[in-house]
């Protein structure tokens, strides 16, 4: 498909630059798609949730945890040294990551990279490959847990563009920028609709007999990468390590037997559970890397309703959220949300949506 269909503008003044607080009071966008190219708005907010939802449902999160991936050095080149910033993104072993970084151009593989922290704590790695888009592989002097535990002392948390563009990441954000359910290390974006959620609307999912189930996606920093190409065939999409469990699964099933709908908490929950899906729609143990991209055509097995932020034009999230609710519900659903001032993006308001029809196998 072409990728310009999935544009729009969007003023710069709706791109939030801090969540709301409380974070419950975020407004909410229902979408719901009638008709060819009809959609229903009701505008609420997120505490209002559990009320949108029926008892029985099924609200699966994704319990990655956002570490400070952002880091700062020097490379040293004789006499010469020049600023590196490097935003880790992909795991490729004990001691080493694919980032992105930049200044790219004048940077050579077998080159030493020093990053450094707020005190005299420096942390080494080689440049052993050199990619395409600023990409580049770094191997640490450091393996495993030292590794993990010298990226969290000195690195910052890996704020999207649009944020960090107009501030630098700060105390606040370690916080803001991690969910209630983060639990297993390794993403550096943060799912951002489980950023939302607070102890007072868990506990009225409780409540009204709405249970949760947790996956694992780790998030990379490729999801921001704009979509370059003019069709979408032409993507490629970045893998991310994801995991769900045998348990989670046959609860899963469990419910979906029974009738109940599964209610995925962002595209990340979604992404993963699908590609844990087989044709029938039962969901299997599933363990390793997914680049599932997902576009309008795409027939959903394993979602009956999604909870998302609002996402970039031509980005590959709202193409996967025009495919789920249909791309003129969603064009219109985010004029209305422009026209009514919504706040966009991670640590914007959110949109519950529901499938349009022929969009679920």
């Amino acid at each position: 498909m072409r990728v310009d269909l999935f544009d729009f503008d969007l003023p710069t003044d709706r791109i939030a630059l801090r969540p709301v607080e409380p974070r419950d009071a975020a407004r909410l966008l229902v979408v719901r798609p009638h008709g060819a190219s009809g959609a229903m708005f009701e505008d609420r907010i997120v505490r209002d949730l559990p009320d949108l939802l029926s008892p029985g449902d099924i609200l699966v999160v994704n319990d990655t945890r956002v570490i400070p991936a952002r880091l700062q050095g020097r490379r040293v080149r004789g006499e010469a040294s020049a600023r590196i910033e490097a935003t880790l993104h992909k795991r490729e072993g004990a001691s080493r990551w694919r980032a992105f970084v930049r200044p790219l151009k004048k940077l050579k593989s077998g080159e030493i990279i020093a990053f450094e922290g707020s005190g005299t704590e420096t942390l080494d790695a080689e440049v052993t490959e050199k990619g395409e888009e600023g990409e580049v592989l770094l191997s640490f002097a450091l393996a495993g847990s030292a590794l993990d535990a010298a990226v969290e002392r000195i690195g910052r948390m890996p704020l999207p563009p649009y944020i960090s563009g107009k501030r630098p990441a700060d105390d606040r954000d370690a916080g803001d920028y991690q969910t209630l359910f983060a639990r297993r290390s390794g993403a550096v974006a943060a799912p951002t609709a489980s950023l939302h959620f607070t102890p007072e609307v868990i506990a009225a999912l409780d409540t009204r007999d709405i249970a949760i189930e947790k996956v694992t996606l780790h998030v990379g920093a490729g999801t921001f990468l704009p979509v370059k190409a003019a069709d979408t065939k032409d993507h490629k999409m970045h893998a991310e390590w994801g995991e769900v469990t045998a348990q989670t699964a046959k609860a899963l099933n469990a419910a979906r037997s029974a009738g109940r709908r599964i209610v995925a908490a962002g595209t990340t929950s979604l992404r993963i559970l699908e590609s844990a899906a087989e044709p029938s729609g039962m969901i299997g143990a599933f363990s390793g890397e997914t680049s599932i991209f997902i576009t309008p055509g795409y027939k959903f097995r394993a979602v009956d309703a999604l909870l998302t932020n609002f996402h970039l034009p031509r980005s590959t999230l709202f193409m996967l959220v025009c495919a789920f609710s249909g791309i003129e519900a969603m064009r219109a659903a985010y004029a209305h949300a422009i026209a009514e001032n919504y706040r966009f993006y991670s640590y914007g308001d959110a949109c519950l949506l529901f499938p349009v029809d022929g969009a679920t196998a």
